[in-house]
């Protein structure tokens, strides 16, 4: 059942992590942590890709994008998050709600793009080699991420436009950022429409794209089984384990937090789904490619002038 008591909302207030109160203080200090972890290796990542000519490929231009990318989106919602943890969040206007909420879709959004293009880069690089830079000229690369952040911007105006038309009747989120459920169930109007609208729009950027990826890795792994030799086979596959990891782990987030049906009495599961992809998942991207990438770790290795790895 819907409000009926129809008041002037002008700001929202964050209920954050209610049902952890009594450890507020050790989130703040392991999410903090996290947060600089995830800022210090992302521009780590972006300034070596920048400086190192040996990376200066379609491949790393798409992983300096998404470091890029993933830096704004955690400033968009982290340190909001980490001033509520202890007691310094203050209300947030409409006006506020919905940039941050803009801003949130756009960057999620290209994020999932960004991570097809660079996919569809292994395809290519794999599948079609002697060709790879002709087809992966600078223009076809500044046209996928230009396509990209087009999407994610085209999606959040219809998202923000739907939302914020909505009348309000109360101002307590339930989450620690302006998410399109918890703001909608603030709503004293019937939201089936705008729920049935937005699982259809969650279900085209996060199934499309996860698709096109799925079919890329078929292709690839249909053409690397056919390399003859056993380390070619090997080096093929390291080329796309870094990338695989961070497609699995993004888009399973992504289509738990948003494919799921909602739940009025899973509170608590949606919010550690929501720190999952918004304080661990920005974290994994930079991790995993300097772990698991011998060029990136020979990059970092020639940028602190020590000789790089065998």
């Amino acid at each position: 059942m819907k409000r009926e008591n129809h008041i002037v909302v002008t700001e929202f207030i964050f209920q954050g992590f209610f049902s952890f109160h009594e450890h507020k203080l050790t989130l703040f200090v392991v999410f903090l942590t996290l947060y600089l972890l995830t800022l210090a290796s992302n521009v780590i990542i972006v300034t070596i890709i920048g400086i190192d000519r040996h990376l200066h490929t379609p491949m790393y231009f798409f992983l300096s994008m998404l470091s890029t990318s993933e830096t704004v989106y955690t400033l968009v919602i982290v340190p909001r998050m980490l001033s509520s943890l202890i007691g310094l969040s203050q209300p947030i206007s409409l006006a506020g709600c919905a940039t941050q909420m803009f801003l949130f879709i756009t960057l999620a959004i290209n994020n999932c793009f960004l991570l097809t293009a660079m996919g569809y880069d292994r395809y290519v690089a794999i599948c079609n080699p002697l060709r790879y830079t002709v087809i992966m000229n600078r223009r076809v690369c500044t046209q996928l991420v230009w396509g990209a952040c087009s999407i994610g911007l085209l999606v959040a105006i219809i998202q923000i436009s739907s939302v914020f038309r909505l009348p309000f009747c109360d101002r307590e989120v339930a989450h620690y950022f302006c998410d399109i459920r918890p703001v909608m169930k603030l709503s004293c109007a019937d939201t089936t429409l705008h729920d049935i609208m937005n699982f259809i729009i969650s279900s085209l950027v996060i199934v499309v794209p996860m698709g096109l990826v799925f079919i890329s890795y078929i292709l690839i792994i249909s053409t690397i089984l056919k390399i003859a030799s056993a380390e070619g086979r090997k080096k093929a596959f390291a080329t796309c384990a870094s990338h695989l990891t961070v497609v699995i782990v993004h888009y399973g987030c992504a289509s738990i937090a948003y494919l799921k049906p909602k739940s009025e009495n899973m509170r608590d599961q949606d919010q550690l789904i929501s720190v999952t992809y918004t304080v661990f998942t920005p974290l994994l991207n930079p991790v995993v490619y300097t772990l698991r990438n011998k060029e990136v770790k020979d990059a970092l290795h020639r940028a602190i002038g020590k000789k790089p790895l065998a």
